[in-house]
C-alpha cells in the first residue's frame, strides 16, 4: 500500500463518517419537523372553536353597538328638544320674569326704606329733639 492509498482510505473513512453524521442530523431535523407539523395541525384544530367563539362575540359586541348608537341618537334628540324648549322658554317668559324680579325687589326695597325713615321718625326724630333741648336747657340754668 502506497501513502496515495492510504490518503485515500482515511479521505474515504472521513466521507463516510461525514455522511453518517448528516444523516443523524437530517433524522433529527426530521422527527423535529414531523413534531412542528402535529403541533401545527393541534393548534389549527384548537383554533377553530377559537374562531367561531370569536365570531359569535363580535356579532354580539355589534349588535350591542347597534343598540347604543340607537340610544346615543335618541339622547341626542333629546338634547336638542331641550335646547330648543329653553330657547322659546327664554324668549317667551325670561323677559317678563326678569321685569317682574325688578320691580319685586324694586317694590321691597322701597317698603322696606319707608318702614325704615317711619320708624326713625317715630322713634328718632321725637326723642332726638328732647335730648337736645334738654341739653340746651341744661346748659342755659
Amino acid at each position: 500500500m502506497t501513502a496515495g492509498q492510504i490518503a485515500a482510505l482515511v479521505a474515504a473513512g472521513a466521507f463516510v463518517l461525514l455522511v453518517v453524521l448528516l444523516g443523524i442530523m437530517l433524522f433529527k431535523l426530521g422527527r423535529t419537523l414531523d413534531e412542528a407539523t402535529i403541533a401545527i395541525r393541534k393548534a389549527h384544530q384548537n383554533s377553530d372553536p377559537l374562531f367561531t367563539g370569536a365570531n359569535t362575540t363580535l356579532t354580539h359586541v355589534n349588535t350591542q353597538l347597534e343598540r347604543v348608537d340607537g340610544i346615543t341618537s335618541n339622547a341626542q334628540t333629546v338634547t336638542g328638544n331641550v335646547s330648543a324648549l329653553t330657547s322659546v322658554f327664554t324668549a317667551t317668559l325670561g323677559g317678563p320674569l326678569v321685569k317682574a324680579a325688578a320691580l319685586s325687589y324694586g317694590v321691597s326695597k322701597a317698603l322696606r326704606a319707608r318702614r325704615k325713615k317711619a320708624k326713625g321718625e317715630i322713634e328718632g326724630k321725637h326723642s332726638r329733639p328732647a335730648k337736645r333741648g334738654a341739653k340746651r336747657r341744661g346748659a342755659r340754668s
